[in-house]
């Protein structure tokens, strides 16, 4: 096992990750080294394929490596029993991921509200914080809308929203500006920075939305399991490189 790294929001060295057995066996990730600081939005950027998404699950504790080291905040996931793993999630990783995964009987206040009412909280005051996130993606005027109602940029917003009802150290975002037009993509970025961001957070996200770039502090590009390179933002639209999927 690695040394964890406490100055770091994510600390990963020599990551290896694969799917199957035998000669059905898939290598995704190889040797993937790592880190996500504290105070900033790293991008993650790389064609349909490169292992982006599965990063992303080994970094929340939702897959396990199979073989390096994977730190949160100086914790060593591989070192968590899976009970410990679920309550480091609870409290401190907020997930924005491809699908929405709203629950459908439930209105976008509900929905936002159901971290909160797992912790334990109580329900008045798991409402009043999710109807205070929902107003700040924009969404104060659709509360009582049940997913069915809502448009797919805006169930988007709510499973942000729901992101960030337990103001997570660590946001994990899978895409989540792609359901989104450009002019709510950057507000919805903007949300991101000014109310998940924080010296002592960190937000890894996913996306080849080349609008929002500009958003982040970083860009880690992935082609093939591999880090090709990560670079300061300025640097990467210097070079004019757009990664599609």
């Amino acid at each position: 096992m690695g040394e964890c790294e406490r100055q770091t929001g994510v600390h990963l060295r020599g990551v290896n990750k694969g799917f199957g057995e035998g000669e059905t066996r898939i290598e995704v990730l190889h040797g993937i080294d790592l880190d996500v600081k504290l105070g900033e939005i790293l991008l993650v950027a790389g064609p349909s394929g490169s292992g982006k998404t599965t990063l992303l699950c080994l970094m929340a504790g939702l897959l396990d490596a199979d073989a390096g080291s994977i730190c949160v905040f100086g914790t060593n996931l591989q070192a968590l029993a899976a009970d410990d793993k679920t309550a480091l999630r609870a409290k401190e990783i907020g997930f924005v991921f491809q699908q929405f995964n709203l629950l459908p009987a439930l209105s976008a206040l509900e929905n936002a509200a159901i971290p909160l009412l797992v912790q334990g909280r109580s329900r008045r005051e798991a409402l009043a914080r999710a109807a205070a996130n929902l107003e700040h993606v924009g969404l104060q005027h659709r509360l009582r809308s049940s997913p069915a109602n809502l448009s797919g940029g805006e169930q988007q917003r709510v499973a942000i929203a729901r992101a960030l009802a337990t103001n997570p150290r660590l946001l994990i975002c899978d895409e989540p500006t792609a359901a989104l037009d450009g002019e709510t993509g950057a507000k919805i970025m903007t949300v991101l920075r000014e109310t998940a961001l924080r010296p002592d957070r960190s937000i890894v996200l996913v996306t080849h939305d080349n609008r929002v770039f500009h958003f982040g502090d970083r860009l880690a590009r992935i082609t093939d399991g591999r880090i090709l390179s990560v670079e300061a933002i300025q640097a990467a639209r210097r070079a004019g490189q757009g990664d599609e999927e």
